[in-house]
């Protein structure tokens, strides 16, 4: 590293409303995280048991500054009978401010019902408001709540803060309040930047919901939900903005999450917004060519049983690792890791989640700027021991625990299966197996609250594209699933949530004790072909016949290519692009389990035949 990093311009900030636990956990949480900032909400400080020089105190101790104290509510534009008392109000709180040691003050525009919709008058209250605050010491910045009664846009309440005229006033903008309404923030980057006081970020997931309900529950980190968080910092940037750049985000899940993985994506999430705004350079997202191996924390028992599960299903041990118990299983271009080896992480992983995959590897062009990229977002590094003249493979690893390796090309042309294990002599290409090639995708079961940070970190650190949200229906709950998809489709990560302990996803992750690989989907030319070559070796899953029925209904099959469908219980599903036939088998040990693909130009995930292999894996409980 050089002796001398620059600087960062703008200081990196949270709101103490994004974090759950106590205020004093929530600050420790940001200062843990690598946060130069908080912003004290103000119920969060109400309902602090001590005194806002206490606050300031720990926030000190801690080596964080308080950028700005949050909300000021339902002040301007009030009728005549208020504002006397709404100054007083204001001066209360600069008391606290003062207290606290920050200077900035945040006023968000009037909700109330009493409000008087004229620009004038509002401007007049926040001249006032201004003039009091200068008079202390003191600023305050003005935002457009997206819901406010009569100032709902960003430009209105510059209009007013110019109006006002004052320089201890200034406008605050938040891109949820902006983008959520659908307003253009494109004119933001003619405010001059001194005038900017204070920015606020968020994102949300685009909802059905009326704009209030959607800030109050739904609003997640950048990069979590499907606004352009960075299209909307971009103009703030070049206005000449330099204060701080904070988060605000009210979100249920995160209130129940701990404060410190919540911090964690936060500080991940700021750092990818820099990135895509322009304002940091970091290597660009690696591009992903392919899946080179899916690792398997296994022990003796469970080790022999997946193997013999994998040989049904036409995969042959292929070699051994020189130093560790660890065994090779290969079919076409597919290579799944048994690992047994004790006092090691897979062997960790095994304690806590049974029989599961540990780690995956991804082939990319440069691993060591995809570790530099993740350096950058703030996202954990992992180095395994290695033996005397084995590949070191860099890796990082991901929010549930598993590691995820990064294999580059050998410039010198060799493989890290040449390098770590004793290779057995293959088959002729003619003799491999039942026919499958490659891995098409990998699917996840995540706890409720694990999707944001699941989405956060593929999408930041590989750029994965997440698609729109699904509801998957099992009997017994709803199962809400999300699909990641690299740039020309080298690697597929559905990622799936339930809030139901009874369905399929919630058993899982409840048996998992957490998160974790649920099943992995291969890709064969010609499933039907596959599947009749297990010859009954493998188990597979069965599918009720009135499926077939409704599908002869629904796209009028052939009649005997319907009668091979029902005798080898595969699921169709069809597209604009194309069709889509799959097959499963039954599920390992009650975990996981393997899918076999066959896409005729299809894109999607066969998302329609969900519900009916959900009722055939719950029939089999």
């Amino acid at each position: 590293m050089p002796d001398e990093m620059p600087a960062r311009r703008h200081l990196r900030s949270i709101a103490t409303v994004c974090l759950s636990g106590r205020l004093a956990d929530k600050l420790e949480s940001a200062a843990r995280a690598g946060f130069d900032g908080i912003e004290i909400f103000e119920n969060d400080l109400l309902t602090f048991d001590g005194s806002p020089a206490e606050v300031r105190r720990m926030a000190e101790d801690l080596g964080l500054a308080i950028t700005i104290y949050q909300p000021f509510r339902d002040f301007e534009a009030a009728p005549e009978a208020l504002r006397a008392r709404n100054l007083d109000r204001a001066e209360r709180k600069f008391d606290v401010m003062q207290e606290l040691g920050t200077t900035l003050m945040l006023v968000c525009s009037n909700v109330q019902p009493t409000a008087i919709d004229d620009d004038a008058r509002a401007a007049a209250d926040l001249r006032a408001i201004g003039e009091r605050a200068a008079g202390r010491g003191l600023r305050v910045c003005y935002e457009a709540l997206a819901w406010g009664r009569h100032v709902n846009r960003w430009a209105q309440a510059w209009h007013i803060v110019q109006m006002a005229d004052h320089p201890a006033l200034g406008l605050a903008v938040d891109s949820f309040h902006t983008l959520a309404l659908g307003d253009d923030p494109a004119g933001i980057a003619e405010v001059p930047g001194e005038r900017l006081f204070f920015v606020q970020l968020a994102d949300a997931p685009k909802l059905s919901l009326d704009v209030l309900s959607l800030s109050r529950h739904h609003r997640c980190f950048p990069g979590q939900g499907e606004l352009d968080v960075a299209g909307f910092l971009r103009p703030v940037l070049a206005a000449g903005y330099s204060g701080p750049l904070s988060l605000e985000v009210f979100n249920d899940e995160f209130r129940s999450a701990p404060s410190r993985v919540v911090a964690r994506d936060a500080l991940c999430s700021l750092a990818l917004m820099e990135a895509e705004s322009g304002l940091a350079d970091i290597p660009p997202p690696p591009h992903i060519t392919g899946v080179e191996f899916v690792e398997f924390a296994v022990d003796d028992t469970s080790g022999a049983a997946l193997a013999a599960m994998l040989a049904s299903l036409g995969f042959r041990h292929a070699g051994h690792h020189r130093s560790k118990q660890v065994d090779l299983y290969r079919q076409g271009g597919i290579n799944l890791v048994l690992n047994r080896e004790q006092d090691s992480l897979a062997s960790e992983h095994f304690h806590w989640h049974g029989p599961s995959v540990c780690a995956l590897a991804l082939r990319v062009a440069d691993a060591a700027a995809a570790i530099a990229r993740a350096e950058a977002l703030q996202v954990s590094k992992w180095r395994n021991p290695v033996g005397a003249g084995e590949r070191v493979i860099p890796a990082v690893r991901a929010p549930d625990g598993m590691l995820v390796h990064l294999v580059a090309p050998d410039p010198h042309g060799g493989s890290i299966w040449d390098a770590d294990f004793i290779l057995a002599p293959g088959p002729p290409p003619e003799a491999d197996g039942i026919g499958l090639t490659a891995i098409d995708h990998i699917a996840q079961a995540l706890p409720a609250n694990g999707l944001a940070g699941a989405v956060l970190f593929w999408r930041a650190l590989f750029g994965l594209e997440a698609l729109g949200p699904v509801d998957l229906t099992d009997p017994y709950g709803l199962v809400r699933s999300r699909a990641l998809v690299s740039p020309g489709g080298g690697f597929r990560l559905p990622l799936n949530v339930s809030d139901s302990r009874e369905t399929t996803t919630g058993r899982f992750v409840s048996a998992a004790s957490g998160a974790g690989v649920q099943h992995i989907a291969f890709v064969t030319a010609d499933v039907a072909a596959s599947v009749a070559r297990l010859a009954d070796r493998a188990p597979m899953l069965s599918i009720a016949a009135n499926y077939y029925d409704d599908l002869a209904a629904r796209w009028a099959l052939d009649e005997a290519v319907l009668a091979a469908m029902r005798r080898l219980h595969l699921l169709y599903d069809r597209e604009p692009g194309g069709a889509f036939l799959h097959a499963y088998t039954d599920t390992f040990e009650g975990r996981f389990f393997f899918e076999l693909v066959e896409r005729r130009g299809a894109t999607g995930f066969g998302a329609a035949n969900a519900a009916f292999r959900l009722a055939a894996q719950a029939a089999r409980r």
